[in-house]
C-alpha cells in the first residue's frame, strides 16, 4: 500500500517534468473518433455520458472507452476497456494492453472524465495520440487543450459546454 503512494508520486514527478516538453499545437479537422477516459472510482455513469454524447450528434460507434479502477475482478463483464494501478511501472509505462492499445489510437478528441489526478490516468492522457484533448479544470491545465469547470455528476452540464466549444472551434 505505502509502496503505491511512492511510486504514484514517483510517476506524476515524472510527469509534470514531462509536461513542459507537450505539444503546443492543437489538431484542426472535425472531429470523427472519440477517446473517453473514465476514472470509475469516483463516476459509475459512463454509459450516461456516452448516451449524451450520441444525443448531441456523436455517432456511438466512433467512441472507444477506456475505464480506470482501483482494483480489477476477475468476472470483469464490461465490454469497455480498463486497466488500473497494478499495471502502472515505476517509470512511467503501462503494461496493460488495454491502455497501450487506447494510447496508440489517434483520437480526434480526446475526453478526460476524471477529476483527481492519478498517476495511471494521467500516463494515459499524456501519452495518448489524440489531436485535441478536453478535461475537468481541476486536473493539471497543461495536459488538457480545452478545460471545463464543473464536477463529473454534472455530465449533461459537461456534454453540453463540451459541445458548444466543439462547434464554436469548427470540429463538428
Amino acid at each position: 500500500m505505502f509502496l503505491n503512494y511512492i511510486k504514484d508520486f514517483y510517476v506524476k514527478r515524472i510527469l509534470k517534468n514531462d509536461f513542459e516538453n507537450t505539444r503546443s499545437d492543437v489538431g484542426l479537422g472535425i472531429v470523427k473518433s472519440v477517446g473517453l477516459l473514465v476514472d470509475e472510482s469516483y463516476f459509475l455513469s459512463t454509459k450516461a455520458v456516452v448516451a449524451s454524447l450520441v444525443a448531441q450528434g456523436i455517432p456511438a460507434s466512433s467512441i472507444e472507452i477506456l475505464i480506470y479502477k482501483e482494483k480489477l475482478k476477475n468476472n470483469n463483464e464490461d465490454r469497455c476497456l480498463s486497466f488500473s494501478t497494478k499495471d502502472l511501472e515505476w517509470d512511467g509505462s503501462l503494461r496493460s494492453l488495454h491502455a497501450n492499445k487506447f494510447i496508440s489510437k489517434e483520437f480526434d478528441l480526446l475526453i478526460n472524465y476524471y477529476e483527481n489526478e492519478k498517476a495511471a490516468l494521467l500516463v494515459v492522457s499524456h501519452q495518448s495520440k489524440a489531436k485535441f484533448t478536453v478535461g475537468f479544470s481541476t486536473v493539471d491545465k497543461r495536459l488538457n487543450d480545452l478545460v471545463i469547470k464543473t464536477t463529473p455528476d454534472d455530465y449533461l452540464v459537461f456534454t453540453n459546454e463540451l459541445l458548444k466549444y466543439l462547434k464554436i472551434l469548427n470540429k463538428i
